[in-house]
């Protein structure tokens, strides 16, 4: 699961679950693969990110360092920037662990490089 895909990732669809985000990620195994880069298509992408997630992510998988807790708004011309988001978003995938529910505490296994969001009858 690449971590752009994880801060897309809610649990709002349990029942009684209000905002379910950011689910809370435990990495069991990671791997970096290498990916092209494209300072626009990051540039374009940043707008639809959830920065505090985004900074958590990288902090969990050591890539924080370097990268503002807050996002100025140059970020566009910045391209030291967008390649360090590019390899945070793009490049590491975690292959096992696991999310949780901020507000319920269900765990979703991530095996094989996927998430499973499936949920039993009773939690819909």
């Amino acid at each position: 699961m690449k971590l752009l895909t994880y801060n897309f990732l809610t649990s709002k669809c349990i029942r009684g679950v209000k905002v379910g985000f950011p689910l809370k990620l435990n990495i069991g195994k990671k791997d970096v693969v290498q990916a092209d880069f494209n300072a626009e298509f990051i540039a374009r992408l940043i707008p639809r990110l959830d920065w505090n997630t985004v900074y958590l992510s990288a902090d969990l998988v050591g890539c924080s360092e370097g990268l503002p807790k807050e996002l100025t708004e140059n970020y566009a011309s910045d391209t030291e920037l967008l390649q360090k988001l590019h390899h945070i978003l793009l490049e590491v995938d975690v292959v096992e662990g696991q999310l949780e529910c901020p507000e319920t505490g269900r765990i979703f296994p991530i095996s094989d490089g996927i998430p499973n969001m499936l949920l039993n009858e009773d939690e819909v």
